[in-house]
């Protein structure tokens, strides 16, 4: 989803004159929105991301609203100790594109993705020394 994001949003900065022209840049920008919405919600704090909720194998042999399921719904998070470096670093890059996106439109929304960008990257884990 992150990688999706980024390149809509970056698309969306390549051909904004064109979506504009044909009266789809609100539609582009209601796609990336939707996506980084999700992304602040699982970013409740620095580095600290939600990546999954649910477990792939019980949840696609459940043919139920999400609402109705009994089975456990378990979160995975990164944070310092649980990596997902590259989970995190796409999630950034995706808001950190928005932030260009809405820089003109919604100044506070596009400083709100920045900010979250800045956030979700993990400290580098130190090499050990030698």
């Amino acid at each position: 989803m992150a990688f999706t994001v980024t390149m809509l949003a970056w698309s969306t900065i390549q051909f904004w004159q064109q979506l504009s022209q044909h009266k789809e840049l609100g539609n582009a920008m209601s796609a990336i929105r939707w996506g980084t919405d999700y992304f602040i919600k699982a970013h409740p704090q620095p580095d600290v991301l939600y990546g999954q909720v649910g477990e792939g194998a019980t949840d696609h042999i459940c043919w139920q609203r999400p609402e109705d399921m009994t089975t456990p719904r378990p979160a995975f998070k990164v944070d310092d100790s649980h990596p997902g470096s590259d989970l995190a670093g796409e999630t950034a890059a995706a808001m950190a594109a928005a932030s260009v996106v809405f820089q003109q439109a919604d100044p506070r929304y596009s400083a709100l993705l920045l900010g979250h960008a800045k956030q979700v990257g993990l400290r580098p884990l130190s090499l050990p020394k030698t």
